[in-house]
């Protein structure tokens, strides 16, 4: 019975990551699945207090216990607020808990592991050596996750079968193929991406399920805060403004802060903009942002520290523009809401997702100019988007394409 059924759900140590996790396990929970997701305390946290009562018995969350140094203490186990020096000091911190995660997989004794392809591709060698059947999940899109997948492996001869040991290696192993490679569920759909999806299929040979968007619910972030932000759109007309947010995990130079305010300013359009800062790297906003930029723009603009809820901002009515770094969720959520996109990617996969946003007519990107961002063009595609016939045939399509998505029924991993 699918009732008791275990599920083992490994995302990496990102936020961008956990919560597609955990909307996945509500979907699997949905189904009738006993999920048991698994991270660090301080992200554990976080995904706690989106465990509601029809959730509770059926969504475990495990503690992986990483090791504490000066340098990495518990606090930094995530990457919300890591200072960009010490991800590859958290990459192998987490590498080096495996006995820790095999331990708890051996005592669990799950039916099956979805883990994250991201920095975690060594999961595979224990669900190998505890025979336990393990998929991979990509939170990130078919082209990004073709360039972390390694598909040479994928025609490789199997390699020797380790599953009756009785300890995890250290090193990382070769992992036999039905272990590792033959389903990549992912958090896309084919409406976007269905030449990608084909192609990843056919160099790997795995089989690529579709999960969907996999974003939570607007209507489950209320606060005073957030009330008043919503309040403040409800004065604006219809597509008159524009929403500002580079994500929880990447902070601006002082540079690129400058020329995005500026940019807003000179666009003469209304925004709500989400500023943040590393943990230990917190300045004030007046020192942060060019002198007299917030006096300047007090009566048309928000600014925001840390966080906003950016889903109920995006499918509000006065919003007509997303300022963004083109993180992946953030696509997905623009595409969702009709919202154009207006791209500034900074790093990682970002620069990936906004030139595929930019081919299925979601986005128009802001050109650097000798690899530097420009007041003057940022201003001028915040207006092209917000007032000009640029946005108008963005949103038609947007329009379009989100009804598609909107129709299909998600989730048919359990009939692999």
């Amino acid at each position: 019975m699918a009732s008791s059924r275990k599920v083992f759900m490994f995302p990496w140590l990102a936020y961008g990551h956990i919560s597609p996790h955990f909307e996945l396990a509500k979907k699997l929970s949905d189904r009738g699945f006993s999920i048991y997701l698994c991270s660090t305390p301080i992200n554990l946290g976080f995904i706690k207090k989106k465990v509601t009562q029809k959730y509770s018995s059926s969504i475990h969350l495990l503690e992986l216990h990483l090791q504490e140094t000066p340098e990495l203490p518990a606090f930094y186990h995530t990457t919300n607020g890591l200072p960009p020096h010490l991800m590859s000091t958290l990459t192998n911190t987490l590498k080096r808990a495996k006995l820790n995660l095999y331990n708890i997989l051996k005592s669990i004794q799950p039916d099956l592991i979805i883990y994250d392809v991201v920095l975690q591709m060594w999961t595979a060698g224990l669900a190998s050596t505890l025979n336990i059947p393990a998929v991979k999940f990509t939170t990130s899109n078919i082209k990004q996750a073709r360039n972390v997948c390694d598909v040479k492996n994928a025609n490789n001869a199997e390699a020797e079968d380790n599953s009756t040991a009785d300890h995890p290696e250290d090193d990382d192993q070769e992992v036999p193929k039905r272990f590792c490679d033959s389903i990549m569920v992912v958090r896309s759909c084919r409406e976007i991406e269905r030449k990608y999806m084909k192609y990843l299929s056919d160099m790997t040979m795995m089989k690529v399920v579709s999960a969907g968007p996999l974003f939570q619910d607007p209507g489950e972030n209320q606060d005073e805060k957030n009330d008043e932000l919503i309040q403040w759109l409800e004065e604006k007309s219809e597509c008159s403004s524009v929403f500002a947010s580079f994500g929880s995990e990447y902070f601006l130079t002082k540079e690129d802060m400058e020329e995005i305010a500026l940019g807003l300013e000179l666009s003469n359009m209304n925004f709500i903009w989400v500023v943040r800062f590393p943990v230990g790297g917190k300045m004030s906003l007046e020192e942060a942002l060019p002198e007299g930029f917030l006096v300047r723009v007090k009566d048309r603009g928000r600014i925001v520290e840390g966080w906003a809820p950016q889903a109920k901002i995006l499918r509000h009515p006065s919003i007509g523009g997303f300022v963004c770094h083109c993180g992946w969720s953030s696509v997905l959520e623009s595409i969702e809401f009709g919202v154009p996109i207006i791209a500034i990617p900074m790093h990682l996969d970002q620069p990936i997702n906004a030139k595929l946003a930019v081919e299925v007519g979601a986005a128009v990107e802001v050109v650097r100019g000798e690899n530097r961002l420009d007041r003057d063009v940022i201003a001028q595609v915040i207006k092209d988007v917000i007032i000009g016939n640029v946005g108008d045939d963005l949103r038609r399509n947007m329009r379009d394409l989100s009804q598609k998505i909107q129709k299909k029924n998600w989730m048919n991993l359990w009939s692999c």
